[in-house]
């Protein structure tokens, strides 16, 4: 396989190599392959995570169990401030 970097990643390769925490390109491509199927599993899992509570909400909603609007919205606020301070 032959791959094209742009000249700005390839100085952000080379620089890596230069560091010595990568003895060579193809050490760092494979690590920056690695990281990003890492992120993407990530995000298949939040969006996983996000579809089932999606569709948990609708079937409480066709069986007539909802929660008022304040309790969600309450419940949305302490969601985002919790992931808030766990990406610090």
């Amino acid at each position: 396989m032959n791959v094209s970097l742009t000249p700005e990643l390839e100085s952000f390769v080379a620089k890596r190599v230069e560091s010595g925490r990568y003895s060579s390109a193809s050490e760092v491509i494979r690590e920056a392959l690695r990281l990003l199927a890492d992120q993407e599993a990530f995000r298949a899992a939040r969006l996983a995570e996000f579809q089932a509570e999606l569709d948990r909400r609708l079937a409480e909603a066709d069986r007539k169990a909802l929660v008022s609007p304040t309790a969600i919205r309450d419940e949305l606020r302490s969601r985002s401030r919790a992931r808030k301070k766990s990406a610090r």
